[in-house]
């Protein structure tokens, strides 16, 4: 159900063995140029690498498909430089320039795999789907006449897309409904928002939030910001970049020039090649010099995120709340190849005003077993603001504030990845023709035991920390030969553990409430009402605005004089987050 974020998913697919040889001799032709050691390193190899193709085509026991051994070899070559180093076929071209735009051609629906179904995860308010009245948890059976048995999301997904103007046949099915529901809907073209919501969230404190960094993200964010100045007493602002795994490098540096005088260094890239090396300012007027400023961020927050964070906190302009950033500050360039395909190539890193780069991966140097690691805690430099407030890199951005990132029991991410949550939200907005405002719908008592009676039947088991370590034991245990002398206990704490998970149901109840909310308020008032409705349960945007209406606390961290209670050394958390609702 995740929208696109940033740059990790393309990936290459089937090319012919003329395109892999053409592409070799092409390379070798260029190549051939370069006299130094380098260059005939890369001839030879390139040479290996064709005739290994020929000679498996010649000899090879069984008959062999070009495109996937080539596929194969492209795909270990650079998966072993950077996740965002990626071969784009002409196929995805149009994918990639989604990224970069934020407009695709299509019916404007998100949709997710539910078993062996493909199911309508979300219309986008006033898209094709949602004028066709196409509704969340449709399941769809066919498409232009063929069946979708079989078929992933991703390939119903690139069906569904296509050229604006051209039309596209569903047959769905839809819970409470006899019979085949059949729709014609034509495709337009999508544009995806990277402002779903702002709003005022408390006297005189504005409230945007970011979602990505496409085209015109700077116009958008001016104009929100505008439009919030112009129609209140706005004092405050807060930026929501959670979430937000980044984009055009630009627009970062557009959204900070809206607070930043002109001619400001924001970032600068240096690559290997001299090109690369280039200094970003702020060209414009800015709109509001003074309005304090905070950044909500978190563990998603990426790349341009991280930019736009970063200068902000370094030019002591704003400060920063929630926790660690992703730490990506690599640049990445399109570069054309034969047959319409491309290359993203990372070609630089990027540094922020004070002279750090928050890159958190070391890339250059792999481990044995071929991994990589972190920038390890003794490369780890200091640096200062314009105030002088110490600053790190080898690692994200830090916050000013920091926050406990949000956890939810097991028993709540059970039910929201098996998709209870999502089927009674569908059986709820069939029976409740309308809502009260997503500001203001709660969920009662009576509603939740209605969804109680309605997972009765339905499977969410799940396994928590305790049954694991549990299991560990007794696994050590007969190893070691002396499970036998504590079997009684055993079976005694697997019983006890089992007991108290029956209660998970009344003890999370608040978050599974919250689950429930966010899926049901989003089936009336989409995205905006979603963001909207769980303002009121948002602990960090709670933080920032105590902060701002704390203005003496606010201007002390600003000027290096407020001590931090935790540590302003970089944090490692190198454990997996196994919360996929965060």
């Amino acid at each position: 159900m995740q929208c696109l974020k940033f740059e990790f998913f393309l990936r290459t697919v089937r090319r012919s063995v003329a395109f892999a040889v053409l592409l070799i001799w092409a390379a070798v032709s260029a190549i051939a140029q370069a006299p130094d050691q380098q260059g005939f390193e890369i001839m030879k190899n390139l040479d290996i690498f064709s005739n290994t193709i020929k000679e498996l085509d010649l000899d090879y026991v069984d008959k062999i498909n070009p495109g996937e051994l080539t596929q194969t070899g492209i795909e270990a070559m650079l998966e072993s430089l950077d996740p965002y180093t990626n071969f784009i076929p002409e196929s995805q071209v149009e994918d990639y320039k989604f990224i970069t735009t934020g407009q695709y051609g299509g019916i404007g629906a998100l949709i997710h795999q539910q078993g062996n179904a493909v199911v309508i995860s979300e219309p986008y308010e006033g898209s094709p789907a949602h004028k066709a009245g196409l509704k969340a948890g449709d399941r769809i059976i066919e498409l232009n006449g063929k069946p979708t048995a079989g078929k992933s999301y991703e390939d119903v997904s690139s069906i569904l897309k296509g050229q604006s103007g051209s039309m596209v046949h569903l047959r769905i099915q839809r819970e409470g409904e006899p019979g085949i529901i059949e729709k014609n809907i034509t495709r337009e073209i999508i544009k995806i928002d990277n402002i779903p919501f702002s709003g005022m969230v408390s006297e005189g404190i504005g409230y945007i939030k970011l979602t990505g960094f496409t085209q015109n993200a700077g116009k958008e964010v001016k104009q929100a910001f505008m439009k919030l100045r112009e129609g209140n007493k706005l004092q405050d602002i807060i930026i929501d970049l959670r979430g937000n795994g980044g984009g055009l490098l630009n627009e970062a540096v557009d959204i900070a020039n809206l607070f930043v005088e002109r001619g400001q260094e924001i970032v600068s890239t240096k690559g290997k090649m001299a090109d690369k090396n280039r200094t970003h300012f702020t060209m414009n007027p800015p709109v509001d010099l003074n309005i304090p400023v905070v950044v909500l961020v978190d563990r998603q927050s990426a790349s341009a995120s991280e930019i736009l964070a970063g200068s902000l906190q370094d030019l002591d302009r704003g400060v920063i709340v929630g926790q660690r950033t992703f730490g990506k500050g690599l640049v990445q360039n399109v570069v054309p190849l034969s047959y319409n395909a491309q290359i993203k190539i990372t070609v630089a890193k990027y540094y922020i005003p004070s002279g750090r780069c928050i890159q958190a991966i070391d890339y250059e140097h792999k481990k044995k077993d071929g991994s990589f690691g972190k920038i390890p805690d003794s490369l780890i430099r200091a640096f200062k603001t314009r105030n002088g407030r110490t600053v790190y890199d080898g690692g994200g951005i830090q916050p000013d504030l920091l926050t406990e990132p949000r956890k939810f029991s097991n028993v709540a991410l059970s039910l929201y990845s098996k998709y209870l949550i999502f089927d009674f939200a569908t059986r709820f907005e069939r029976e409740h023709p309308a809502i009260p405002p997503a500001g203001e719908f709660e969920i009662s008592d009576t509603v939740y035991n209605q969804f109680l009676d309605y997972i009765k039947d339905k499977d969410y088991s799940y396994t928590t920390r305790s049954e694991r370590a549990l299991e560990q034991l007794k696994s050590e245990a007969v190893r070691d030969h002396c499970f036998d002398s504590i079997t009684g206990e055993y079976n005694h704490l697997k019983e006890r553990m089992a007991e108290n998970k029956k209660e998970d149901l009344k003890r999370y109840r608040d978050q599974i409430k919250e689950l429930l909310k966010m899926e049901i308020v989003t089936r009336y008032y989409f995205q905006k009402g979603k963001i909207e409705a769980s303002l009121k349960q948002d602990k960090e945007l709670s933080e920032a605005i105590g902060l701002l209406k704390e203005k003496e606390k606010y201007t002390a961290i600003l000027a290096g004089k407020y001590h931090n209670p935790k540590p302003e050394i970089p944090i490692r958390n190198d454990e997996e987050d196994d919360n996929p609702l965060e």
